[in-house]
């Protein structure tokens, strides 16, 4: 008995060095990518951020000057974790994060700021695995598809990054690579962000971020579908396509796939690159910036979206990045860019309730309808311009008033 007991724990031992060898010498192989790390760092991570809040804040007044500066310190020091945690896990985790670093105006100063660098600081595949997911979709190898192709990504992203190469035919063109793991992990991902935020509830029940944990369950297979992501920049192009500066660049579907996506390449600024728009005299119609300390607010804010339609947390999703661009371009006062989100909102509407009828009577009276709604926003616009001009005559007016005249 005690000789069978020592073979099979002589051949136990042999099976978990080989596999650890294995795992060591494999270069393509990484150990985060492995469910039990990926969990065990998550829930780590949590239970970490949430005693650090428990203890830290118990003892000092809530309200005092000596509560806030701590309560900064905690947001600063969970801000990084929760960073770290994304970086670590990628994927999906880097998706959230990216949305919570892009609520400036509902989120504390401190996770915005830190969650930002996810943006521009997202984790990169090899080129290995890059090689393996154009192979894999197109049958083909990358030197048979393209003259150059830059190992070095332009971008890269939570779901994918971007490279540029050159086609045979001389066409300069972006690749779209997706991340070769995202797919199998990204459901799995989800379902622990759900236990994790459940858990996080029950600790701090103010605590009301489903609603996000729902929107990328709902999103997220849309997202890792590049065919549909294609579709919808053509959609984009026809609905911006009177807007001289923004060029959305054209799909190139012959070798395009749901894991490759194959564009124009085409050179240009990012959207909230101020210095990139006064070089090419692009107006930002400037105006000083006045930040709203919603943060007070959090708990009723995030109960409220909670129970709001996902078609109108799309709106606030998308109201909330324009704040954002709004914030680094300094045009916070300007209403435009809420005005055109409307128009497009309207015109979307009207297309997508025109091709679900065939009546000619049902089209004309969405037309009119499309057509009556646009006039309120282009008469709501004048008004804005109008009382503007208003008020800068009457504080001219009060500056004669009260500064003498020279005699």
């Amino acid at each position: 008995m005690a000789r069978r007991a020592l073979k099979v724990a002589s051949w136990t031992s042999m099976a978990l060095a080989a596999s650890g060898l294995y795992l060591y010498s494999n270069k393509y192989l990484d150990p985060n990518d492995f469910g039990a790390v990926r969990v065990g760092r998550a829930v780590a991570t949590t239970a970490v951020i949430s005693y650090d809040y428990l203890t830290s804040l118990r003892s000092v007044p809530y309200g005092s000057e000596e509560y806030l500066q701590l309560r900064s310190e905690v947001h600063l020091r969970s801000a990084r974790r929760l960073c770290e945690l994304c970086c670590a896990n990628r994927g999906t985790f880097i998706k959230v994060g990216q949305h919570l670093g892009a609520l400036d105006y509902l989120l504390p100063q401190e996770y915005t700021s830190t969650l930002k660098v996810l943006h521009s600081q997202a984790p990169q595949s090899s080129m290995q695995e890059v090689r393996q997911v154009i192979r894999e979709d197109l049958g083909k190898e990358i030197h048979d598809l393209f003259v150059s192709f830059d190992d070095t990504p332009l971008g890269a992203a939570s779901l994918a990054q971007v490279h540029k190469a050159v086609l045979h035919d001389g066409r300069t063109v972006a690749v779209k690579v997706q991340h070769p793991k995202v797919q199998a992990q990204s459901s799995k991902d989800i379902l622990l962000m759900e236990v994790l935020v459940l858990a996080v509830k029950q600790l701090f029940p103010e605590f009301e971020f489903m609603w996000l944990v729902d929107e990328a369950k709902k999103n997220l297979p849309l997202e890792l579908d590049f065919l549909n992501e294609g579709r919808n920049a053509e959609k984009v192009a026809q609905m911006l396509k009177h807007f001289d500066f923004l060029k959305v660049p054209q799909i190139y579907w012959e070798l395009s796939t749901k894991r490759v996506l194959l564009m124009e390449f085409v050179d240009g600024g990012q959207v909230n690159d101020r210095n990139y728009m006064e070089r090419n005299q692009i107006d930002v119609n400037e105006d000083l910036e006045i930040r709203n300390n919603a943060a007070t607010y959090l708990p009723q804010i995030s109960q409220l979206l909670s129970h709001v339609p996902r078609q109108m947390l799309l709106i606030f999703k998308t109201n909330d990045l324009l704040r954002g661009i709004e914030a680094a371009l300094g045009t916070r006062a300007s209403a435009s860019s809420f005005l055109n989100m409307s128009r497009c909102c309207i015109r979307a509407l009207a297309t997508h309730n025109k091709k679900k009828t065939c009546s000619l009577l049902r089209r004309t009276q969405i037309s009119f309808s499309e057509a009556f709604n646009l006039w309120q926003i282009h008469l709501h616009e004048l008004f804005l311009r109008v009382r503007g001009l208003r008020l800068a005559s009457w504080l001219l007016a009060l500056l004669c008033l009260l500064l003498p005249a020279p005699h």
